[in-house]
């Protein structure tokens, strides 16, 4: 009987990559209709009503700007509040939403950088998979699901289109990343004697004989190979991009986030940095 090693395979994109592609839209697609998001977007300031103190209530701010790409702390509540990432042990809470912070900017850049290629093409039946995979977090409770699309200012049209842009993501990875994937002979040995081997053994099974595995472990092989080459990529992308972090402790000179405000009936204003105070 061949025995399915897939439970050792570490996912090229698991559930953390598939929160970057529900909570990483541009910041357009948030409400209203859904659209790509533009090659260069324009930050987008929004002023609230005034409140009856005649103080501005804070709606939302600018944690990172990825190209003039604005992530506001939103995105990042959106992240947690679905439950799509969760905080390792001992990770503060700090330390946890600044990681879902970095894990933002690095798709958005991946996003910027598949809008240059202008990939279309999304198999139907692959996006309601996704989506049904999300879907399963709330298993008992469907109206729970609604609920939380709804508090994150989701519905089901933006789910899917969010998760098509993930999908587009993979396209690109599969194409542009994938020549330079190579799993030789050798490596298929290693890993059945070093790593495969071993661990069945640890849980008590006998290892099945190389040949029964041998195309599993080529997979495996070939899924690490393209989540380093994924990173290698990325790496290179944020090099070459300007990212700006506002953090609670600004470098010397650094300019301030743009305010995201709501003028109510009115068309949005588009945002503009604050200028850094003077030394």
């Amino acid at each position: 009987m061949k025995t399915d090693v897939r439970s050792l395979r570490p996912v090229l994109l698991g559930p953390a990559l598939l929160v970057f592609a529900l909570l990483s839209p541009p910041a357009a697609a948030q409400s209203g209709p859904q659209r790509p998001a533009p090659k260069n977007p324009a930050k987008v300031t929004v002023q609230p009503p005034p409140a009856p103190s005649g103080k501005t209530a804070l709606q939302d701010r600018v944690l990172a700007v990825v190209d003039e790409d604005p992530i506001l702390a939103s995105d990042v509540d959106r992240v947690i509040r679905l439950g799509l990432e969760q905080p390792q042990p001992g990770e503060t809470e700090e330390r946890f939403r600044r990681r879902v912070l970095d894990d933002l900017i690095d798709e958005r850049l991946r996003f910027h950088e598949v809008d240059r290629f202008n990939f279309e093409q999304v198999p139907v039946d692959e996006i309601k998979k996704r989506v049904d995979e999300i879907r399963a977090r709330y298993p008992k409770d469907p109206a729970a699901f609604q609920k939380a699309l709804k508090e994150v200012g989701l519905d089901e049209k933006g789910l899917r289109q969010l998760v098509a842009r993930q999908l587009l993501v993979i396209t690109y990875v599969d194409e542009q990343l994938g020549a330079h994937v190579f799993v030789e002979p050798e490596d298929i040995s290693r890993y059945y004697r070093d790593v495969l081997t071993p661990e069945m053994r640890k849980r008590g099974q006998q290892p099945p004989p190389l040949e029964d595995v041998r195309e599993d472990i080529r997979e495996t092989l070939k899924q690490q190979k393209m989540t380093q080459e994924m990173t290698r990529w990325t790496r290179e992308l944020r090099d070459k991009a300007d990212v700006v972090v506002y953090s609670g402790n600004p470098k010397p000179n650094q300019p301030l986030p743009p305010v995201v405000k709501t003028i109510q009936g009115q068309a949005a204003p588009k945002a503009e940095a604050k200028k850094p105070p003077r030394p």
